[in-house]
Formats: structure tokens, sequence, C-alpha cells
């Protein structure tokens, strides 16, 4: 929970300290992810309610941060160092948020861990997320028809600018009218926060685009290159892992990306390493770096696809 923590503190805290959550997940988290290194240990040193509480103040943590970064909106305005706390807010609500969203949206439709999913959702106006992924990823996850999953030689940019709008679409066609619904409140909300002022409104919006950011990278990452036909069986050789302690544990195990494609019902905390998966060349924090620089990436991406099909 270091990071909502730091996230809250921060922006309490005003001024350049609301810079501190960059510095933390773009500077410091990538470094300790080096130095830190990999682990195949998956299993928990205990059970209980404990993950399951972890998992919940993730997704809560994202309203509290916003209600916090909106707070301090009205102190001091857009400035240039609130802009550096929407990006901050942005990165908390994406790698922390919606990753909890993911994991409590694959929970029983209409319960209260479900709702959850979605109200962290709402908050990075992506309610239409729970039902693209469950609906249509986790069907054709490494598919052509896939709008998530990248083939070889698309950089991260062109990937976002695509797969935003055919996943908005793929949600329409699966649930057209909850889909219809999720927009509509999504755009009343956002005509309130205009009402209310065009610096809470376009704070809000920086934060959303920073963390739908996030998201689609992590998409991006997990999928790409690797193709399946239709007629083709899903496995682990799918999609990519990552062993790094410091994204697994950061992430909620995430990285163990294989393990939660092939049973979805799978706690996090009960994820498991495969040995036929494609490993990414580093973990989560530090491909987003990679990633930025779409040659560099492609050519360390097929680098190590190679070393997987060779062994």
């Amino acid at each position: 929970l270091t990071t909502p923590a730091v996230t809250v503190a921060s922006l309490l805290a005003g001024g350049w300290w609301m810079a501190a959550p960059l510095v933390l997940l773009l500077g410091v988290y990538p470094l300790l992810e080096a130095v830190m290194g990999a682990s195949d240990t998956t299993e928990p040193l205990q059970e209980g309610r404990a993950h399951d509480v972890i998992v919940h103040l993730h997704a809560l943590a994202v309203p509290l941060v916003l209600g916090v970064l909106l707070w301090r909106i009205s102190l001091d305005g857009l400035t240039l160092m609130c802009v550096a706390g929407v990006a901050s807010a942005g990165l908390n609500n994406g790698a922390s948020g919606i990753v909890a969203a993911h994991e409590l949206g694959h929970r029983r439709p209409r319960s209260k861990s479900w709702w959850t999913a979605r109200l962290t959702l709402f908050s990075v106006l992506y309610l239409h997320f729970t039902t693209e992924h469950n609906h249509t990823h986790h069907r054709h996850w490494a598919r052509d028809v896939d709008p998530t999953s990248s083939p070889w030689g698309r950089g991260v940019y062109v990937h976002v600018l695509q797969t935003i709008p055919r996943q908005v679409m793929g949600a329409y066609r699966a649930r057209p009218v909850d889909t219809r619904r999720s927009l509509v409140v999504e755009g009343l909300f956002l005509v309130g926060l205009a009402w209310m002022g065009w610096p809470f409104l376009l704070g809000y919006l920086g934060q959303a685009a920073v963390a739908i950011y996030l998201l689609e990278f992590v998409n991006y990452i997990q999928h790409h290159g690797l193709r399946r036909g239709d007629d083709e069986r899903a496995n682990a050789t799918h999609a990519w892992e990552s062993r790094q302690r410091l994204s697994r544990w950061t992430l909620m195990e995430l990285p163990l990306h294989p393990s939660h494609h092939l049973k979805a019902s799978t706690p996090y905390q009960r994820l498991d390493v495969h040995d036929e998966s494609p490993q990414l060349p580093f973990g989560y924090y530090g491909m987003f770096w990679l990633a930025l620089v779409p040659p560099l990436f492609s050519r360390l991406m097929k680098r190590q696809h190679a070393k997987a099909v060779t062994g």
C-alpha cells in the first residue's frame, strides 16, 4: 500500500511534494526492481482475509486520492505543481487502483467486491473495462480480434490510440445496455465537474488519461506479438510473464499473467509461474521506459521470444 499512501500524503502536503509519487514509481521503483531481482516462489506465507483486505484498500484508495486531488485544486488552482499532483494521482490510480479493479471485477457480478471495482473504474472514466475484459479479452486473448493484444511492430502510442475505441465498441457489442448506461453516467459526471469549474474538469480528465495509459501499456506488453489462430486452444505461451519481485509484490501478482488467463477465477495470491511462458526482459516498471522507445522495445521483445522458443 506504499503507492496510495505516498500519493495521498503528497497531495495533502502540497507544493513540490506532489511530485513524490512520480519519483517513486518512475525512478525509485525501476531501480529497486533491478536490484531485488526475480523469484519463482508462489506459495503465500499465509492465507486468510489479509489478501482480500489489501486488494479492497487499493481499490477504495482511488476515490480517496481523487477527493484529496480535487480539494488541492480548490485551494491552489491548476498550477504547475498541481499538474504534477494530477500526474501523480493518475499513476496511483492506474498502477494501484485499476490493478485492484481488475482483480475485483472477476468476482461475482453485483457483489460488494464487484461494485467496488465499478467505483474504482468510474473514478478513471473506464466503466466499460470490466465488460470488455471479461467478455471479450478473456475469450479472445492473443487473437487478432482482441483489441488489447498487440502484434509485432506496433508501438505503444499507436496501440493506445487504436485499442481504446475498439474496447468501447467491444463492450457495447457484449453488453449494449450496460455500456450505454456507463457512458451516460460518466458524461453527466463530467458535465457536473465542468459546472464546478474548468480546473476540476481538467484535473479529473488528466488523472484519468494517465491511469488509462498505464492500463493500456500493461495490456500492450502482456500479449505483444503472441498470436493464436481462431481454432487454437490458448496456453501459457500466449502471454508474457515476469517474475521480478517488486512488480509482483506491488502489483498484486499481475506479472504472472499466463496463470491468470488459464484460470481467471484464481485469487491473485494463488497465481503460479509457468516455465513455458515467454519472459519479459524486465519487470513492469522497467518495461514502462522500454515501451516508450518502440524500436528498442520491439528488438528486445523479439529476442526474448526467440529465446523462449529455442528453450
